[in-house]
C-alpha cells in the first residue's frame, strides 16, 4: 500500500472515530453543485461536513470544469456521463459570461432581454444534463439505495430539487441571488417591499429618493411580470413528466427545507426574513496564512506605502491591450507596490512597482498588514474577504451581481466604483488615491469587518448546523411558512378584500334601499296629510 493510500485510510478511520464520538449522528449528504465560484462556496461547507464525519457525495458530470475529483480529499464523487464534452461546457460558460461582460447597457429593456436570453441558454444546457441524469435508471437506483439524509443544491442550477423529489430526501439550498429576487420570492416566499428594498441588479441603495423608488418599482414590475431566470414553461413540463403529476419548477423549488443565503447584514440591506432563511455570507473567510517567500519579499519592499492587490477574477482572460495599458499606466503612478493577477500580454505602460501573476493568494494578501486597497471586479467571495480583513475597495464590476455588489459597498462607504470600458487612467488613479488616502473608507470597511466577525455563531458553523438540523429532524417543516400553500390571490388577500368589499357594497345597497323606501313612504304620508 503506497503512502497516499495509507494517508487516505488513516483519514477515513479518523472520520469514523469523529462520527462515533458525535454519538453516531453522522449522515449522508448528496450534493448537486454549480461550477466556478459557486463550487468554491459550497465546497467550504462540504469540507466542514466531512471533517465532522458526514459522508458527502457530489454529483459530477463527465463535462465538469472546475470540480477535480482527484484532489478533493474525503469527498465521494458520483460521476455521470453526459453528451456534452468538458470543452463544450467550458466554452458555453465563458461565452455567456463574456457576452454579459461586454453587453451594451444603453437601454434597460434591451439589456435585461439580452440577459434573459443568456440565462435561457444556460437553462437549456442545464435541462439537457438534468434529463440525462434522471433518465439514467442505473444511477437513480444506486442513489435510491444509498439512502441519503439530505440533498444540498445551489438554487441557480436547477435539477437538485427534482432529484430530492425522486429520492424523497429533504432539500437544502445554497444561493447568492437570483435576478430580481425571483427565486427567493416565488419559490422561497420572501417579501421584498419595493419602498425600501432595492431590487437586485438595480444598483440602488436602501436610501432611495422618490425617483429612485419609481425606478425600483419599474424594476420590480419588470422582473415580476416579464423576466424569467429559466425557461419555466419547459421546466414545468419536464418536471411534470418525470414526477407523473402536474407541477412547476417554482413549486418544486419551494419545497426546500432551508435556504442558506451567501450574504449577511454587513453586506445586505435590511429586509424581511423568514425562519427557514439563514444568512451565511463570508463562510469561506479565514485568517491569512504566510505568503510564499518571493511574494513576501516583494510586499516587504513596499515600505510604509504598502501594497495594492488587483484581480478581475479567473473568468476574464481577454482584456484589450488598450484597457490593460490604461490600467497599468494608473498603477505606475501610485507609490504603493501592486500585485496584479493578469495572464494577458504584458502592458507597455507597466511600471516597476507592478508585478503580474497568473495566480495570487488573494485571502492571504488581503490579510497582510501592508495591504492598503483591493482593486476588484466585485465578486462576492472577494468582497467578503476584503470585508473580513478590513480592506477598502476600488470596484470595476463586469457582470452578474458584481455591479450590485460594488453598489452596496459604495453605499456603505467602503468602495469607489468605476466602469472598465469608460474609465481613464486619471479616473483609476483618483479612485485609488481616494480609498487609500481618505481615512473614511478604511473606517467604514473596518466597521463592516467588526459586524462580520461579531456574530453568535460563525457563518460556516451556522450553515453546517442547519444542514445537520435538517438531517436530524428529517426536514424543517415547522419553519416553512404557510404562504406556500396559498394561491397568489390568497397570499395577497385579494379574496378577503373582495369579500369585504362585497359586504360593504351589500350593506351600502341595503341601507340605500331602506333609505329610499322610507323616504318615499314619508313623501306619500305627507301628501295624504296635505290632501
Amino acid at each position: 500500500m503506497n503512502m497516499m493510500s495509507m494517508k487516505q485510510l488513516s483519514f477515513l478511520m479518523l472520520l469514523q472515530l469523529t462520527c462515533y464520538f458525535n454519538s453516531g449522528n453522522c449522515g449522508k449528504v448528496l450534493v448537486w453543485p454549480v461550477e466556478y465560484s459557486h463550487w468554491i462556496n459550497i465546497k467550504t461547507i462540504l469540507d466542514e461536513l466531512v471533517s465532522r464525519g458526514h459522508e458527502v457525495t457530489v454529483m459530477t458530470s463527465s463535462a465538469s470544469i472546475l470540480i477535480n475529483t482527484r484532489k478533493e480529499f474525503g469527498i465521494k464523487f458520483e460521476n455521470f456521463p453526459v453528451s456534452l464534452t468538458k470543452g463544450d461546457f467550458e466554452y458555453i460558460f465563458k461565452d455567456l459570461l463574456e457576452k454579459w461582460t461586454y453587453m451594451e447597457k444603453d437601454s434597460f429593456l434591451s439589456y435585461f432581454s439580452a440577459v434573459q436570453s443568456l440565462f435561457w441558454k444556460y437553462s437549456d444546457v442545464s435541462m439537457k444534463m438534468c434529463k440525462e441524469v434522471v433518465s439514467n435508471k442505473k444511477l437513480i437506483t444506486k442513489l435510491q439505495e444509498s439512502r441519503f439524509d439530505v440533498l444540498l443544491a445551489d438554487a441557480i442550477g436547477p435539477c437538485g430539487e427534482l432529484l430530492a423529489e425522486i429520492l424523497k430526501v429533504p432539500l437544502v439550498y445554497s444561493l447568492r441571488f437570483s435576478p430580481g429576487f425571483s427565486i427567493e420570492k416565488y419559490s422561497g416566499g420572501l417579501s421584498f417591499p419595493p419602498s425600501y428594498v432595492p431590487v437586485i441588479m438595480s444598483e440602488l441603495s436602501d436610501q432611495m429618493t422618490f425617483m429612485e423608488r419609481v425606478k425600483n418599482m419599474i424594476y420590480v414590475l419588470y422582473f415580476d411580470f416579464w423576466f424569467q431566470t429559466f425557461n419555466e414553461k419547459k421546466w414545468n413540463q419536464f418536471y411534470s413528466e418525470v414526477l407523473g403529476r402536474q407541477t412547476t419548477l417554482s413549486e418544486t423549488m419551494g419545497k426546500a427545507e432551508m435556504w442558506l443565503i451567501r450574504t449577511y447584514w454587513d453586506f445586505q440591506f435590511p429586509h424581511p426574513l423568514l425562519p427557514n432563511f439563514e444568512f451565511v455570507g463570508g463562510l469561506h473567510c479565514k485568517p491569512a496564512k504566510p505568503l510564499p517567500k518571493e511574494i513576501e519579499e516583494f510586499v516587504q519592499s513596499s515600505g510604509e506605502n504598502g501594497i495594492v492587490v488587483f484581480t478581475l477574477g479567473s473568468m476574464i482572460t481577454n482584456m484589450t491591450e488598450e484597457r490593460a495599458n490604461t490600467i497599468a499606466s494608473a498603477l505606475a503612478q501610485i507609490p504603493q507596490k501592486v500585485l496584479w493577477r493578469y495572464s494577458g500580454k504584458k502592458p507597455d505602460t507597466l511600471g516597476p512597482n507592478t508585478r503580474l501573476y497568473d495566480w495570487i493568494p488573494q485571502n492571504d494578501l488581503l490579510g497582510h498588514p501592508k495591504t492598503k486597497a483591493f482593486l476588484t471586479h466585485g465578486g462576492t467571495n472577494g468582497i467578503y474577504e476584503a470585508i473580513y480583513h478590513g480592506i477598502p475597495m476600488v470596484g470595476i464590476p463586469l457582470f452578474a451581481d458584481q455591479p450590485d455588489n460594488i453598489a452596496h459597498m459604495k453605499a456603505k462607504g467602503a468602495a469607489v466604483s468605476l466602469d472598465l470600458e469608460t474609465m481613464s487612467t486619471r479616473d483609476l488613479l483618483n479612485a485609488l488615491n481616494e480609498v487609500i488616502n481618505n481615512p473614511s473608507y478604511k473606517k467604514n470597511v473596518m466597521w463592516l469587518s467588526s459586524i462580520q466577525r461579531d456574530q453568535p455563531m460563525k457563518p460556516l458553523d451556522r450553515a453546517v448546523f442547519w444542514i445537520e438540523f435538517v438531517m436530524r429532524h428529517k426536514g424543517a417543516k415547522h419553519l416553512r411558512p404557510a404562504a406556500h400553500d396559498l394561491t397568489w390571490y390568497q397570499y395577497h388577500s385579494l379574496d378577503v378584500i373582495g369579500f369585504l368589499l362585497a359586504c360593504v357594497a351589500t350593506a351600502a345597497f341595503v341601507i340605500t334601499k331602506c333609505y329610499l323606501f322610507c323616504y318615499r313612504k314619508f313623501l306619500k304620508t305627507g301628501k295624504k296629510k296635505r290632501e
